[in-house]
């Protein structure tokens, strides 16, 4: 079983998710944009959507990765998280399948370990898509 979280509606650009970025500002709201902007450019095959509230980010309707912002942090999350490759150790959770790294401003992070966590998830997920279809 592939379990893969699919959601009917994924788009190229989703105007949600511009209402969306423009209703968090500050810090938190840059942090959330720019994170969120490195998913949509893994491919011109991702997709996108609202989904519980926070951008998601999909290859075709199975999403791969999320941005949420929170009081005093920014949650970068992959769906299958607990399964990718996590070399700098940024992510954090206990769940079956989902992991985030946390981000908060003014503090340090390893950027580049992030750029790598993100377009793992990406080629996990088509990887993913693409057998399914076999």
């Amino acid at each position: 079983m592939n379990q893969l979280l699919r959601f009917s509606g994924s788009v190229k650009r989703d105007p949600a998710i511009e209402i969306w970025m423009k209703a968090h500002t500050g810090d938190l709201g840059v942090i959330a944009q720019h994170w969120f902007e490195v998913m949509r450019k893994c491919g011109d095959d991702v997709r996108e959507l609202l989904h519980d509230g926070h951008p998601t980010a999909c290859i075709a309707d199975a999403a791969f990765g999320y941005v949420n912002a929170f009081k005093a942090h920014v949650n970068v999350g992959f769906f299958r998280g607990a399964e990718i490759a996590d070399p700098a150790g940024l992510l954090e959770g206990t769940g079956k399948f989902m992991r985030h790294v946390k981000l908060r401003p003014n503090r340090d992070l390893n950027a580049t370990a992030l750029r790598k966590l993100i377009d793992t998830a990406y080629t996990d997920m088509k990887e993913r898509v693409r057998a399914e279809l076999q």
